[in-house]
């Protein structure tokens, strides 16, 4: 049925309406698994490891063994019962309860340590991540106080293979969503590429300290409290890079609104070094992030489908911008990732300090 509106637009209310009672119907109920033991046997270290792979437990790099000792000292970063459930899966990877104790397992075979234990709990609510036929990638974002707390780093290389808590909370949804969430390649995931980003999930926390005067950090514009520690996932396709580094004389929101014409959906995150949102907002005027938000929305156009003659403009609440960095070079990444403020599906926010 013709809704008369442009078709992308179509699609994104479609999507983003909630469920009818004949939408919720899931089928007939799904059997349970067979209850798994809670140990495997003893065996050598090399041979662990080569179960682990052999059962596709892992991400390809060696795990730390999760000995019952470890994973009981990973329980305490925690005041959450081990048995207690924090969702339950059924999808066609299967049907299982993600506990916490899962989970702390999961957390140790990354690498983590007891006070990364509640982000990972809370990034354990949105298990098995994102994935699809083609290149489908996810973004991890932290925000809030417990940042510092457990060093993650919002400075410079803030996306690179330089930070432990970064590192390992990335990659326990990688792990967390191939052993409990049954994501397993030709199984329950079919993408002809696949993307690398998928390692570590695009794992960052928001330079809160950096933003400008007037600009909110992502929780606050989410609806939650500065003091608030939260963790938002959100999934996407596209990530271009900036060619070249911002100047005065160049308008940056242009170049960025150019990118955006590129994306795959009509939804935009924009992750941006602090330099680059002190120049949008000292020489362009942007003095929110709302204001910057709102000139996307009212100018760029892009079309529904990559040779269509119908173009559609991006929905306020689909643009997001995020400043993480160290401020060393005034560059920017457009990407399409879903971050949802109103934490509506494909993605959404969790407050961590529930799973403390």
């Amino acid at each position: 049925m013709a809704s008369g509106k442009p078709m992308m637009q179509a699609f994104v209310d479609a999507l983003t309406a909630p469920l009818t009672e004949k939408e919720k119907y899931k089928g007939p109920p799904t059997e349970p698994q067979p209850v798994a033991s809670r140990f495997l046997g003893p065996d050598t270290e090399e041979n662990l490891q080569q179960l682990f792979i052999d059962n596709d437990w892992t991400d390809y790099h060696p795990v730390t063994l999760p000995t019952e000792e470890r994973v009981a000292r990973m329980l305490e970063g925690t005041t959450h019962e081990p048995e207690e459930v924090i969702k339950v899966l059924d999808w066609p990877g299967g049907k299982r309860e993600v506990t916490v104790e899962r989970v702390a397992i999961c957390a140790v075979m990354s690498g983590a340590k007891p006070e990364h234990l509640p982000v990972i709990l809370a990034l354990a609510n949105h298990i098995p991540f994102g994935n699809s036929t083609s290149s489908m990638a996810n973004m991890i974002l932290v925000n809030g106080p417990i940042r510092d707390e457990i060093g993650m780093n919002y400075g410079h290389n803030v996306m690179g293979p330089h930070n432990l808590a970064n590192s390992v909370i990335g990659r326990s949804y990688t792990i967390m969503s191939k052993t409990i969430g049954g994501l397993h390649s030709k199984k329950t995931t079919w993408s002809t590429l696949g993307s690398t980003m998928q390692y570590n999930n695009v794992c960052i926390a928001e330079n809160e300290e950096a933003l400008p005067e007037g600009w909110k950090p992502f929780h606050v514009q989410a609806g939650f409290k500065p003091s608030d520690n939260v963790l938002t996932v959100a999934t996407g396709w596209s990530y271009i890079s900036s060619v070249m580094e911002a100047q005065r004389e160049n308008p940056v929101h242009m170049w960025m609104g150019d990118y955006m014409k590129s994306l795959t959906m009509a939804s935009a995150s924009i992750i941006m070094d602090p330099s680059v949102a002190e120049l949008l907002k000292d020489t362009y005027g942007f003095k929110t992030k709302e204001q910057l938000i709102k000139w996307f929305s009212e100018n760029i156009e892009k079309k529904v489908y990559p040779h269509a003659q119908t173009t559609t403009h991006f929905p306020e609440s689909s643009i997001n911008i995020i400043v993480t960095g160290g401020g060393g070079q005034t560059t920017w990444f457009v990407t399409d990732f879903m971050l949802n403020r109103n934490m509506v599906t494909m993605g959404g926010s969790t407050l961590i300090d529930n799973w403390r």
